[in-house]
Order: C-alpha cells, then sequence, then structure tokens
C-alpha cells in the first residue's frame, strides 16, 4: 500500500521494538502520509528513535535517492502511428463502459484501421499482433505520433498506452506506469497526463521514426539516434528539466507530494532547504500588471498574481473531476489515498 489504511498500523508498531525496524522501512518510503505526518512528529519529539529514524529519512529524501536516475542513454522500440492520435483513437468512447478495467478497455485501443495499424479485429480489437511483434525485440517501446494525444479523455487514453508499453507496478495489479512517448506534438493535458504517471514524454521530429526501428535517446543531450547505424534522427529539448525528476519519484505527482514531505519534515527538525532536486526556470520579472486568472492562481500561491511560464504549487481545498466517469473518480481517489470523505458530482 502507498497509503491510507496501513499508516496508522504502522505508527503504532514504532512502538514495538520487533516490529519498529520493519515499521520504519515502510514509513520512510511512504509520501501519502497527509495529516498522520503529525502522529509521526509527535513520537519523536516524545523521545521514540524509531519515529526519529522516519523524521530524518524523510528529510534527507531517501524516498527519492533510493530510486535510480533517468540514464544517459535510453534504447527503445518505435511504434509508430503516423499522423494525429486523438485520445479517442486510444480509449474509443463505445468502449467507456470498461475505463476503470485498464487491461479490458486496452484492447480497444486503435481498433479502427489506419494506416500503418492493423487491428485484430476491426472495430471492436486493436493491434495486438504488432504490439507483440514490437515488443518482442527485448527493449522497452515507445508510443510515437506526428501529433499524439488531442481530445479530452487523457486519463484513460494513457491508461491505454502504458498498459501494452509501461512498466509493472509492484503489489498493484491491472495498472503500469513509466514508459515512453514521442511526438512531433503532444497535447499539453496528455502529456500533463502522462508526467503524472511517471512516462516521460517528449516533443521531437519523428518523421525518421517507423514502425519496429530501434532507437536510442539520449535525454540529456537532446539527440536520438539509429541504435544500428548510429545516425542521427533529430535534435530536441526538454520542455522543462523537471521532467527528469518526475520519471525518478514515478510521476509528477509523487514529486510534488515527495518534496511537500521533505520539507516539512525539514523544516520541523530545523533543517536548512533540500538542494536535492531540479528548481524550474522562472520567467523574467516584470511591472506589468496582473489578468484576473493570473491574480486568482496567484493568490492560491501566496502571491500577488502569477506569470506565464511560472512553476508553483497553489495550496489546493479542494479537488473536483468532471471528465472521468464514476468509477475512475473513484479509482484515482484510492490512488491518492483519500480517507476524507468526498463527493463525487
Amino acid at each position: 500500500m502507498l497509503g491510507g489504511y496501513n499508516i496508522q498500523p504502522l505508527i503504532t508498531a514504532l512502538d514495538n521494538e520487533k516490529l519498529a525496524p520493519i515499521a520504519v522501512k515502510a514509513l520512510s518510503h511512504t509520501l501519502l502520509m497527509f495529516d498522520a505526518f503529525h502522529d509521526v512528529q509527535e513520537k519523536a519529539d516524545a523521545g521514540n528513535a524509531f519515529a526519529k529514524e522516519v523524521m530524518a529519512s524523510w528529510a534527507a529524501g531517501e524516498w527519492f535517492t533510493s530510486k535510480p536516475e533517468v540514464p544517459e542513454k535510453i534504447t527503445v522500440t518505435v511504434f509508430k502511428v503516423p499522423g494525429e492520435t486523438n485520445t479517442d483513437d486510444l480509449s474509443p468512447a463505445p468502449d467507456a463502459w470498461s475505463r476503470p478495467d485498464i487491461p479490458l478497455h486496452a484492447n480497444a485501443m486503435l481498433k479502427m484501421e489506419r494506416e500503418g495499424i492493423e487491428p485484430v479485429d476491426p472495430g471492436v480489437t486493436g493491434p495486438l499482433k504488432q504490439i507483440e511483434a514490437v515488443k518482442a525485440k527485448g527493449f522497452p517501446v515507445a508510443y510515437v505520433g506526428d501529433v499524439v494525444g488531442t481530445g479530452s479523455s487523457r486519463k484513460s487514453a494513457t491508461n491505454s498506452v502504458l498498459w501494452f508499453f509501461g512498466d509493472d507496478m509492484p503489489n498493484i495489479p491491472n495498472k503500469r506506469a513509466g514508459g515512453f512517448c514521442f511526438g512531433g506534438k503532444i497535447a499539453p493535458i496528455f502529456y500533463n497526463t502522462m508526467e503524472d504517471a511517471g512516462a516521460l514524454p517528449i516533443e521531437m521530429d519523428v518523421e525518421k521514426m517507423n514502425m519496429g526501428d530501434v532507437v536510442d535517446i539520449y535525454p540529456y543531450e537532446g539527440v536520438a539516434k539509429n541504435h544500428e547505424t548510429g545516425e542521427e534522427l533529430c535534435r530536441f529539448e526538454l520542455k522543462t528539466q523537471m521532467l527528469l525528476d518526475e520519471v525518478r519519484a514515478g510521476g509528477r505527482i509523487p514529486l510534488i507530494i515527495g518534496r511537500g514531505l521533505t520539507q516539512k519534515a525539514r523544516e520541523t527538525l530545523g533543517l536548512p532547504p533540500v538542494d536535492l532536486f531540479r528548481t524550474p526556470e522562472q520567467p523574467a520579472a516584470s511591472t506589468k500588471g496582473f489578468t484576473l486568472a493570473q491574480k486568482m492562481v496567484g493568490k492560491a500561491c501566496g502571491v500577488d498574481g502569477i506569470r506565464p511560464g511560472t512553476s508553483c504549487e497553489p495550496r489546493m481545498t479542494t479537488v473536483g473531476s468532471q471528465d472521468t466517469t464514476g468509477p475512475m473518480t473513484r479509482d484515482e481517489l484510492k490512488d491518492l489515498a483519500c480517507l476524507a470523505s468526498q463527493r463525487i458530482w
């Protein structure tokens, strides 16, 4: 479990000499603590040595440093879908009823015939044989397209892509994370959803990439090369260097929550800010006024306004969802270990 009902038993176990070392190991790598952070803090303040270990681990960011960095070179096999891929191609609306069942729903991905794509059963089942053929080359598979992810069903579309091309999540069945998505253009919200899932989405010129090609990606250098010939296929820039931290952390959401947990632990222990994480480039200062929208976001961030291109983390008091079905919204709340009462509109 990543948080939720297991938290209080683990905190209670910090008082048990035999169980405490196991609880320390679990809590040190648990990010979804929320108000339970104060329970650990109280035990540490009362002199519990095991609670102090947990606080020190959070403060050191061991939940992050224990994970491997993004490698200098990533070798992938290309699954190329020419033209524009919208989210209805990846998560067809007629199959919306099955979206919470990710393995089942993913079978409908790309079920309609189109250039370069061969569905097993047109209109019913997508190109499963083609998917298996590219995976058989033994490398991770990157979903590649000229334009990827336009449309509104970005969450279920991301789930479908990652079910075939992502990584298994330990102890979490029927869902995958990670993976790679390259496109000449990636729709912004689909890009964000990929970030949240721990994938590596990169906008680049994919004209020289074809179905089944093996490609070497150098994320730090910003270059893609043919694996066999060494030919340079294109150059690219990551939208933000923070993307590398997001992939390492397992997604943008775990990174944001984890950074907050580390910062909170350091403040509690009287330690200075940590330099473990990459910081975003901020736009140049300006004396111009703010629009109403910029003021609204600024208020949530504790400042007068937010300029375009600024990276900020507003204080969240309410979360709403209108673009997912009820069961998908339920699953997302469960993924965040939300135990307080919620209302699904």
